[in-house]
């Protein structure tokens, strides 16, 4: 795969695109089964319900809603910042599939190098 030189600016939102989307995954983590009450199924009958029973789930508080909206919020505007970056446009079309799965792991390589020094 070629190196491109990607802007500062491009890097830095992207880095910031991963750390959101890793606090968005941490965070949805925690929540409950369900955003709404949901009651407990346990349905012997069912084929799948048999082996698989649902645990009631006592719904998204207020707060949790709110930072879940928050941090799909600040995800999808990272990522609509590094998508719709202008270095896109200098990039030959051919090549921006694996520019954009460059820049993906640049910090990943940015890592490795600090790492062997």
């Amino acid at each position: 795969m070629p190196n491109f030189a990607f802007p500062d600016d491009l890097s830095a939102a992207q880095l910031d695109l991963h750390k959101a989307q890793a606090e968005h995954q941490a965070f949805a983590l925690t929540l409950p089964l369900g955003a709404e009450p949901l009651d407990e199924v346990d349905d012997k009958s069912h084929w799948y319900r048999r082996n698989h029973p649902r645990p009631a789930s006592p719904g998204y508080t207020p707060e949790q809603a709110t930072e879940l909206a928050r941090l799909r919020a600040l995800v999808l505007e990272l990522a609509t910042k590094v998508v719709t970056h202008p270095y896109w446009e200098t990039v030959e079309a051919g090549s921006r599939v694996d520019a954009r799965t460059a820049l993906k792991h640049v910090h990943d390589q940015a890592d490795d190098q600090a790492e062997a020094a």
